[in-house]
């Protein structure tokens, strides 16, 4: 059973026991989030797809660790011009695990 849920402002296809990445949570280290924006869930083959959401539907998740992803690198250059400039930054991550998947 997996499901496509929108977590922080994206979708993502989750399913129980998987271990996933998402834009920073408010919630503390430990503590159980429930998504409610469910967009689809598959249950082997049974497929609903809500307009917009399904009802009755939700994730459940713990949050494992707040971290910061690798930096990305941003480079602009303009040829024969001399102009290049190197800038980056590192995005603020949140790892969940997926507890249960409610359809």
């Amino acid at each position: 059973m997996y499901a496509i849920v929108e977590i922080a402002g994206q979708q993502m296809k989750v399913e129980k026991g998987r271990k996933i990445y998402v834009h920073r949570l408010e919630n503390a280290e430990g503590e159980t989030v429930v998504f409610d924006k469910v967009l689809l869930v598959d249950d082997e083959g049974a497929v609903k797809v809500g307009t917009p959401v399904v009802e009755g539907a939700s994730v459940t998740a713990t949050v494992v660790e707040h971290l910061k992803g690798d930096k990305v690198l941003v480079f602009k250059k303009k040829r024969r011009k001399g102009y290049q400039k190197m800038n980056g930054h590192r995005q603020y991550l949140t790892k969940i695990q997926i507890e249960e998947v409610i359809g």
